[in-house]
């Protein structure tokens, strides 16, 4: 159990929920584990399948905190709100902020600046781990990510962003082979290929941000945001826009990493993926099972969240995220704090 801005998450699976008068419990095996009071409490965000007694959620419902259960891994299930939350009012900021063509570009400043900066990050984590692994050329695409977040502040057009987000994108990519250290024969990154990939580690990595945007999407329902409405990506039935771009400033950290720590501790071979006669590569259904164990995993790991100076698990870094992002548009922040990693 964690509160985070008045944000009580539960991640414990077999945590039960209860009321005791005006007091929120978390029971766990019958022990009441948890208390707080329920004036506290602006949200509970709750993983696990016991659930919560009725009398909780009425309180819940009465006092205005929304209830939204996910699975155990992250699968958005179900929220329960009262009858007067904030949501509609959220939803219709979101929506007029995303209508309005000077505002995009002030979102969309702050999710791709977060992400040249982390992509940095790796590559400056690579060269102090292995300085005498990595190529020469790792210094000046590090100087030149730097220099692309500084023209991104600059640009006030979204077409502007856009293409210094793919030029960033292109220069870290083309590092990202040589921090691969191991298994080079079966594991090189040419460019970024997707829909379908084209080789492993272009389907190791659409793996993990499949999973990324999944729960980025679900963290924006938790705090009432419309994923499909978004600002770097535009409206397109189907897609969800806010959740891309909510997911831009996490790759890095935590799809980029895991696939590099993946194949240079030997956790993964050639002999995990599937090549299909047009080309695309994607990993065998078995190699799924382990590399979601290697995520949830990955996910409990702990980290001092750089803005809120808490220690977090990783896995709340994108229900973190949509909090502050939900603050953002409602006018509480001046700026949006994305997760730049340290």
């Amino acid at each position: 159990m964690r509160r985070l801005l008045n944000t009580l998450y539960v991640t414990t699976p077999d945590s039960y929920l209860a009321r005791e008068g005006e007091n929120i419990l978390i029971r766990l095996e019958e022990k009441i584990v948890f208390r707080i009071p329920s004036h506290n409490i602006e949200a509970i965000v709750y993983f696990g399948y016991p659930g919560a007694s009725p009398s909780l959620l009425g309180l819940c419902a009465e006092k205005g905190i929304t209830v939204s259960f996910f699975s155990p891994n992250g699968r958005f299930l179900a929220r329960v709100e009262g009858p007067q939350t904030g949501n509609v009012l959220l939803r219709r900021k979101q929506y007029r902020m995303a209508d309005e063509e000077n505002q995009v570009p002030v979102l969309a400043k702050y999710f791709i600046a977060a992400k040249i900066l982390n992509s940095r990050a790796v590559l400056q984590r690579g060269r102090r781990d292995h300085p005498d692994k990595v190529g020469d050329s790792i210094e000046r695409s590090i100087a030149l990510l730097a220099g692309s977040v500084k023209k991104v502040f600059d640009s006030e057009n979204l077409n502007d962003i856009r293409g210094l987000e793919g030029d960033a994108a292109q220069r870290y990519f083309s590092e990202v082979d040589n921090l691969i250290l191991e298994q080079k024969q079966d594991f090189f990154m040419a460019a970024r290929s997707r829909r379908p990939p084209l080789d492993n580690v272009n389907a190791l990595l659409s793996f993990f941000y499949t999973l990324l945007v999944h729960e980025c999407r679900a963290a924006l329902e938790s705090v009432g945001l419309d994923p499909a409405v978004g600002f770097l990506h535009r409206d397109r039935p189907g897609r969800p826009s806010l959740a891309l771009d909510l997911m831009e400033e996490l790759r890095p950290y935590l799809g980029d990493r895991m696939v590099l720590s993946l194949i240079n501790r030997k956790q993964i071979n050639k002999d995990d993926f599937i090549t299909k006669e047009n080309g695309a590569v994607y990993v065998l259904p078995d190699t799924r099972k382990m590399l979601l164990t290697v995520w949830q995993k990955r996910k409990q790991e702990e980290i001092i969240h750089p803005y809120l100076e808490e220690k977090i698990p990783i896995g709340l870094l994108p229900y973190t995220q949509a909090l502050l992002l939900a603050r953002f548009l409602r006018g509480d922040l001046d700026a949006y704090p994305a997760f730049i990693w340290k």
